[in-house]
């Protein structure tokens, strides 16, 4: 991958970064995003460089339309500088630090990344072979919380947030929070996300116990059973690894309905997704602000 230095001086200006994305999205045949006709298009011109108009809808749209970068001010060059900086950092990158790094105010570097988050996210992946399959509790430890956070109801997952995360031979990962950790939610989950036939590795938990459609294989790691053979668990582990260092040391604090999109985060890159990969699952998404900070 370019180094920033490189990224800088390749997309030193909004032209620049609109001209790549535009060839990333249409490949030199703009697309009306409103009707989806791209024969009768128009290029506008003057102070209105960057738009276009449909003659079929009457409609005018530029590449922003239709995307998470829609409506937004800030420079597209400024958009693809933290899509890099998103790719490179391994254990996340905060608000503080993206706003620093590109120039802009903090919350409309929490807003970018919350945007781009949502991109990340592989809704229809559906996993099969051999698929690891572990669970988590991701959230604070009680003994560390104020006294009128606690919740005086035990230790170990009290308080936190369960989420479950799938990853198959072939690289593809799927990971998101769920209500319980219960058979049923477990079953349901399998069911939706893996295909019939596929051998399920997961650890001693009794809830993935009765799998029906399935080889179930699992490793007792309670005993210091890790390894069977072509069966364990371990590249489900480097979700945990990454997920929860970036929530303890980069973003600090992680609101469970965000959560699923630090999930898809982490996932995008457990992935080694690029920066194109980014680009194209922007294309055809939006999240409002207050669709964002909706409860």
């Amino acid at each position: 991958m370019q180094s920033f230095l490189q990224i800088i001086q390749e997309f030193p200006d909004e032209t620049s970064a609109r001209d790549y994305i535009e060839d990333c999205r249409w490949h030199g045949q703009p697309v009306c995003p409103h009707c989806g006709c791209d024969s009768h298009i128009t290029k506008r011109g003057g102070n209105r460089e960057g738009y276009y108009r449909c003659r079929d809808c009457s409609k005018e749209f530029t590449v922003r339309t239709g995307t998470v970068f829609e409506r937004s001010h800030v420079p597209l060059n400024k958009w693809i500088y933290a899509i890099y900086l998103i790719i490179r950092s391994r254990k996340g990158i905060s608000s503080v630090r993206l706003g620093k790094e590109i120039g802009v105010k903090q919350q409309t570097a929490w807003f970018m990344l919350h945007r781009l988050r949502e991109a990340c996210n592989n809704d229809l992946t559906i996993l099969q072979g051999i698929v690891e399959i572990d669970e988590a509790y991701i959230g604070g430890k009680e003994k560390n919380k104020h006294a009128d956070k606690k919740l005086h109801a035990g230790r170990g997952s009290v308080g936190k947030q369960p989420v479950i995360v799938f990853r198959d031979r072939n690289g593809n990962s799927v990971a998101y929070p769920i209500p319980n950790t219960t058979k049923k939610i477990l079953h349901t989950e399998i069911a939706k996300r893996v295909v019939p036939g596929s051998i399920i590795c997961t650890d001693e938990l009794s809830g993935y116990n009765g799998l029906y459609g399935y080889r179930h294989e699992s490793v007792c790691h309670s005993i210091g059973h890790y390894v069977d053979g072509d069966y364990h668990v371990n590249s489900v582990e480097s979700m945990w690894a990454v997920l929860k260092r970036g929530t303890y040391g980069i973003w600090h604090c992680v609101p469970r309905k965000h959560l699923h999109r630090y999930c898809n985060e982490v996932t995008f890159k457990l992935d080694r997704y690029g920066m194109e990969d980014l680009l194209s699952r922007s294309f055809g998404r939006r999240i409002t602000y207050r669709e964002l900070i909706a409860a």
